[in-house]
């Protein structure tokens, strides 16, 4: 069996930490060198799909089991405004809590005062989907990526965006989390617009994440798709066939994106314990027969592969992590 882990953000946020079954397996396996690109764009390609569209809305609502059809969609993430002096702050809603009640009460207002112009979906409470009449032109982008430097000049979504920050700022559960000290749901975030691609070719025979593009994407190719499990141990209890699997590990993210070091090593420090010990374990008694860790978003976009008879290789001795940034 060969387990493929992506892992964005891995080498930003392990400054000044040590994960010893992490670096065992990047200093013996064979590393190479590819285009850095964001997670989503990653997938895309992988599933052959690199020059469509990164129909990001219509990928999440078929990971939730619903049907795009051929409709335009795109996501509309709930996203925190803080003005700034010169400059808008985005926050986005991994970095704050959206209940279910809250999501589906906004999204039903919105829907109500934009009826027969878009309509919204909230997946979850902080994944939200908009079905587009007419193509905007939005960003490609996750809120994770440019969170916290995006200025407001930039911000997508023009008129249309304009009109949705009128009303969410009006509303009372904005109202409601302002009076609790919680930050307002006072915009979305626009990416991610086109329709479901009819097919996808992936490489893989099973797909476990969080990431609702990864799993949308395995619908699409016909793979298993399977929810995120707590550690390696219970992945490898769920995966006994043969073949090639992936592994999304995309934790990283958010607090990379708020530049919360402490959360960037607490995560690192679970990935360590939960998946990379265990998996370099069955790396080593055979159970695995290779390792794959793919980091897209990288300097130069690192893959590297590890079997077991790299593991004999002793001359080759591991080193911190941030030293791939260089």
């Amino acid at each position: 069996m060969h387990c493929e882990l992506a892992v964005p953000g891995l080498f930003a946020a392990a400054a000044g930490l040590r994960l010893p079954a992490l670096e065992l397996l990047i200093a013996r396996g064979r590393r190479s060198a590819n285009e850095s690109q964001p997670l989503e764009r990653w997938l895309l390609d992988a599933f052959s799909l690199d020059e469509s569209p990164l129909a990001v809305g219509a990928l999440t609502l078929l990971a939730h089991g619903d049907d795009p059809a051929d409709k335009l969609w795109a996501r509309a993430d709930p996203v925190h405004l803080q003005l700034m002096r010169d400059h808008v702050v985005m926050v986005p809603g991994a970095a704050f809590s959206v209940s279910r009640e809250e999501a589906e009460t906004l999204c039903a207002a919105l829907n109500q005062h934009f009826a027969g112009r878009l309509t919204l979906q909230a997946v979850d409470p902080q994944r939200w989907c908009i079905q587009l009449d007419e193509a905007l032109e939005l960003p490609a982008v996750s809120p994770l990526e440019p969170a916290g430097r995006q200025r407001a000049a930039d911000l997508p979504g023009d008129r249309l965006l304009n009109e949705i920050q009128m009303l969410l700022h009006e509303h009372p559960v904005n109202e409601a989390r302002e009076a609790r000290g919680e930050p307002a749901i006072n915009s979305l975030w626009l990416w991610g617009s086109g329709r479901a691609p009819q097919a996808a070719q992936g490489r893989w025979q099973s797909i476990s994440a969080d990431d609702p593009v990864a799993l949308g994407l395995a619908r699409l190719a016909r793979a298993r798709s399977r929810a995120l499990p707590a550690s390696g141990e219970a992945w490898l209890e769920r995966s006994p066939e043969d073949g090639r699997h992936l592994v999304v590990l995309d934790a990283l993210r958010a607090p990379i994106a708020l530049g919360d070091t402490a959360a960037c090593h607490g995560v690192l420090q679970a990935f360590e314990r939960s998946w990379f010990a265990p998996l370099l374990a069955a790396l080593r008694s055979g159970r695995i027969g290779m390792v794959t860790i793919h980091v897209p978003d990288a300097a130069s976009g690192v893959s590297c592969e590890t079997i077991r008879a790299d593991l004999r290789r002793f001359w080759r001795r591991p080193r911190p992590l941030s030293g791939y940034l260089k």
